[in-house]
């Protein structure tokens, strides 16, 4: 079984597992997703520090307001290989990449807290789970192992 998801449109890091206990591990708040947010404009200081602070989104109709969260602007701009369907042509504006750090995961959380800061999300790619990042994975992007730790804590 997958542990966490990834919509249609987003990419990135995605464990597959049937223990339960590693599962859990993974979606409960001691473990970081880390993310890579391409976003529609050029992004404020005011609207990282407001992602940082917390949010209100809607979660299945009513308000949410998620948990402080580390946000920061990533310049240069990570290069990753291109999409196979494109997301816009360069004469709509400016983009931006931000990296945010999540605790918690509620359904698309990161499009949604992004947008309520008034950038919507482009491109969404998870870079880390824990202690396990997508570009130290082996070329194969298949890593197995027995009794691993996600984490310190």
């Amino acid at each position: 079984m997958s542990i966490g998801r990834l919509d249609e449109d987003s990419e990135g890091l995605l464990f597959l597992t049937t223990d339960g206990k590693v599962s859990a591990q993974v979606t409960s708040r001691k473990v970081e997703k880390e993310y890579f947010v391409q976003l529609d404009g050029e992004i404020s200081d005011q609207a990282i520090d407001e992602i940082k602070n917390g949010v209100e989104i809607g979660i299945r109709g009513d308000k949410y307001m998620t948990l402080p969260c580390d946000a920061k602007r990533l310049e240069p701009a990570p290069v990753f290989k291109s999409r196979s369907k494109k997301i816009r042509d360069e004469k709509h504006g400016p983009t931006s990449w931000v990296s945010i750090v999540l605790r918690e995961g509620k359904f698309r959380q990161v499009r949604k807290m992004t947008a309520a800061v008034g950038f919507p999300t482009l491109r969404l790619i998870r870079v880390r789970i824990g202690e396990i990042e997508l570009d130290k994975l082996p070329s194969s992007g298949i890593l197995e192992v027995d009794n691993f730790r996600l984490s310190n804590n």
